[in-house]
C-alpha cells in the first residue's frame, strides 16, 4: 500500500506531466535550485522536492510521458533509495550517470525536453546537450512549469538586508568595490555580472535571512569598473539606514528591471561566469548586442581569504561553539546508555544549548544525527516519523554547526554509545589517524586541495577502505558553511592561501552498520619564510571539541600522532576549560586525560 506522501508525489507527476504536455513538451528537467543557484533553498524554490520526495541538499530529475528519474550524488545514494518512490521514478548516481546520457538512452528521437533557462548554468545545459547526441531536442521556456501545478506554493521571502559590521569585515564596502572593480579594469571590461548571493552580500558588507542556514539575502547584481553597483532585489528589502550607509554608489532596483539593465550594455564588455550565472542571463546579454567576458567570479577568492578581524570573529565563534558541543557531548555521555535519547533529540539539544550562547543566530545546516546504521548514510537527516531511538551498543554520528554573530561552525564527532567493538575502534582510529595527518600538515605556497586530500585518505587506502566524499570545504565568515573556490578533495585544483578556512573530515561508512566522520574547521596559516621568499603553510585548527576516547585504539598511533593530540587536547583545556562549569571542567579533563596521561 502506497504512504499518503507517496500518493501526494503520484498526483503531482500526473498533474505535472497533464501540464507540459499542454505546452508542447515531451518531457522537463527539474534541478534542485534557484534563480540564484543557491544550495539552501527557500521554501518557494523546493520545486525538486515537491515534485519528487526527495530532500537531499543535490539533485536533479528529468520527467518524460512515461519514466523519470531522480539523481543525486554518492552522498545520497542511501537516501535515494529510502525516499523516492521506485515505482515512480528510477534513481541514480550523478558522478556516474549524467542527465544527458539518460536522455541518450531513454527519450525518442526529436522529442522536446523544457528546461527553465534561470535554473541551469550555460556550463550545465552544455554538458547535458553533449551527451544528449541530438537525440531529443532541448527547449528553453518562460514560465517554470511545476510552478503552475504546485497549489500552495510559499511566496519569495521578504526579510530585510542587515548590515554586516565594517570593523568585523575589516574593511568597507567602498574599499572592496574598489578592489573588485581593478580586476574588472584588468580585464578591460566595464562591469562584472554578479549572480551569487554570499558574493554580493560579502561585497557589500550585508547579511540576510532570505533562506534556512545561510544569512543572505537573495539578489543579483552589477558591478561597474568605477565602483559603482546596481543591486537587483525587492526595494522594500532595504532598509533606509543601510541604504544611507551603502551611499550614492549603491543603486537599488527591483527583479524586474534586470533586463532592461542588462539591455543596455549593447556593444559594451561585461565579465561573466559560465559556471554560477544562469543561462538566463547570458541569452539576455547576447540578445543586447554585449560581449561577454568569461571569467570567473572575482569575488570568491577575495571572499575565502579571510581578514585578521573575520578570523578573531570566527574563532571567538568557534569558543561558543565549542562550550555547546561538549554541553551536548556529556549529556550524552550520561544519559544515552539510559536508552532514552532519540535521534531527532540530539538536534534539539544541541539547538538548544548554542542558543544559551551569545550571537547565536541559529544552524549552519540541518543536523545530521544517525545512530548506527543511520550514520552510514553521509547526509542523513533525522525525521521525527523515522528517526531512531538510541539504545546502546552503537555508534552515534552528529555533523552539526552553527552561525554566531559574526562567525560560522561545522563540526563532527562519533560517539560510541556502550562498549565498541575492536572493529568500530580500527575504523575510527583509521579516520582520525588521516584526520590527524591533514591537521599536521605542511605545504608549499601554491599547494592544491587535491594534493593535501591524500593525507587524509593514506591510513584507509592501506586497509583497502575509502569514502566517497571530500575531505574539506571552504567557510564563510558569518555566510555560507560551504564555500569556494578552494575545497581539500580529489577534485579540486585551486591553490590554498593564507587566512583561508577549511573543514578537515574525513570518514568511513559501512552501510548498514554505522558511519564514522570526524571535523574540525582548520585556518591556512604561514609557517614560515625562508630568506629565498619560499614560503611554508600549516594549518591552526579552530574547532576546540575532544574526541570520543573509547573509540582510540592508542596502539595504532604514532608517537607524532599522539604528539599533536596531546598539543590540541591543551588547546580544549585552556581555552574551553575556563569557560565550563566545575561539574563540565572534570568531565571534560577526564575526556582528554586518556591522551595526556
Amino acid at each position: 500500500m502506497m504512504t499518503e506522501n507517496a500518493l501526494q508525489v503520484q498526483d503531482r507527476l500526473a498533474a505535472f506531466r497533464t501540464k507540459i504536455a499542454e505546452i508542447g513538451l515531451d518531457g522537463f528537467i527539474v534541478p534542485r535550485t534557484d534563480e540564484y543557484q543557491s544550495e539552501f533553498l527557500a521554501p518557494y524554490a523546493l520545486r525538486l522536492e515537491w515534485l519528487t520526495g526527495f530532500t537531499g541538499s543535490a539533485g536533479i530529475a528529468v520527467i518524460l510521458k512515461d519514466k523519470a528519474v531522480v539523481m543525486s550524488d554518492g552522498r545520497y545514494t542511501i537516501q535515494l533509495g529510502k525516499e523516492v518512490d521506485p515505482e515512480l521514478f528510477e534513481t541514480a548516481d550523478s558522478t556516474k550517470a549524467s542527465v544527458g546520457e539518460w536522455l541518450s538512452r531513454k527519450a525518442e528521437k526529436g522529442q522536446r525536453i523544457g528546461f527553465d533557462p534561470r535554473l541551469h548554468t550555460p556550463r550545465q545545459m552544455e554538458a547535458i546537450h553533449k551527451k544528449m547526441e541530438d537525440k531529443a531536442v532541448l527547449v528553453a521556456v518562460s514560465d517554470n512549469p511545476v510552478d503552475a501545478v504546485w497549489t500552495n506554493r510559499p511566496g519569495k521571502p521578504m526579510n530585510p538586508a542587515e548590515l554586516f559590521p565594517d570593523e568585523v569585515a575589516g574593511s568597507t564596502s567602498a574599499q572592496k568595490r574598489e578592489r573588485i572593480a581593478a580586476l574588472i579594469r584588468e580585464k578591460g571590461a566595464e562591469a562584472c555580472l554578479l549572480t551569487t548571493t554570499d558574493s554580493i552580500c560579502w561585497l557589500l558588507n550585508v547579511r540576510g535571512r532570505d533562506v534556512l542556514y545561510t544569512p543572505v539575502i537573495l539578489s543579483h547584481a552589477i558591478l561597474y569598473a568605477d565602483g559603482s553597483l546596481d543591486w537587483f532585489l525587492d526595494p522594500r528589502k532595504v532598509p533606509a539606514n543601510l541604504a544611507t550607509h551603502l551611499g550614492e554608489q549603491v543603486r537599488v532596483f527591483s527583479h524586474e528591471q534586470m533586463a532592461g539593465h542588462l539591455a543596455k550594455f549593447s556593444g559594451r564588455k561585461i565579465m561573466f561566469d559560465r559556471e554560477k550565472a544562469s543561462l538566463w542571463f547570458e541569452k539576455n546579454l547576447k540578445d543586447s548586442g554585449a560581449e561577454l567576458v568569461e571569467a570567473l567570479d572575482p569575488i570568491e577568492r577575495p571572499k575565502a581569504v579571510k581578514s585578521e578581524t573575520e578570523i578573531e570573529a570566527v574563532r571567538q565563534a568557534h569558543i561558543r561553539d565549542a562550550i555547546a558541543v561538549i554541553q551536548l557531548l556529556h549529556e550524552i555521555d550520561m544519559e544515552a546508555h539510559k536508552g532514552r535519547m532519540t535521534e531527532t533529540g540530539i538536534d534539539e539539544r544541541i539547538q538548544m544549548f548554542r542558543a544559551q550562547q551569545f550571537g547565536y543566530q541559529g544552524p549552519s545546516f540541518a543536523t545530521i544525527a544517525g545512530y548506527n546504521e543511520n550514520g552510514a548514510i553521509i547526509h542523513y537527516r533525522a525525521m521525527p516519523e523515522t528517526g531512531k531511538q538510541i539504545v546502546p551498543p552503537g555508534l552515534l554520528l552528529v555533523d552539526c554547526g552553527g552561525q554566531y554573530m559574526w562567525g560560522t561552525t561545522d563540526i563532527t564527532r562519533t560517539i560510541a554509545i556502550g562498549p565498541p567493538t575492536p572493529e568500530m575502534k580500527k575504523h575510527y582510529t583509521l579516520v582520525l589517524k588521516g584526520h590527524v595527518a591533514l591537521s599536521r600538515a605542511k605545504f608549499p605556497e601554491g599547494a592544491t586541495g587535491i594534493q593535501l586530500d591524500t593525507f587524509a585518505r593514506q591510513h584507509l587506502w592501506d586497509a583497502g577502505l575509502d569514502f566517497a566524499h571530500g575531505t574539506g570545504h571552504g567557510v564563510g565568515c558569518y555566510l555560507g558553511v560551504h564555500e569556494g573556490p578552494v575545497s581539500i578533495s580529489p577534485r579540486c585544483r585551486e591553490k590554498l592561501e593564507e587566512g583561508m578556512l577549511l573543514t578537515n573530515e574525513p570518514g568511513y561508512y559501512l552501510e548498514g552498520s554505522y558511519g564514522i566522520r570526524i571535523e574540525n574547521i582548520m585556518l591556512v596559516r604561514l609557517e614560515k619564510k625562508e630568506e629565498d621568499g619560499k614560503k611554508l603553510f600549516g594549518f591552526k585548527t579552530l574547532t576546540l571539541v575532544p574526541y570520543d576516547q573509547k573509540l582510540i585504539d592508542k596502539e595504532l598511533l604514532t608517537s607524532d600522532e599522539l604528539s599533536w593530540l596531546r598539543g590540541y587536547y591543551l588547546d580544549i583545556e585552556e581555552t574551553i576549560g575556563p569557560h565550563l562549569r566545575p561539574e563540565m571542567q572534570k568531565w571534560l579533563k577526564k575526556q582528554t586525560a586518556f591522551i595526556l596521561e
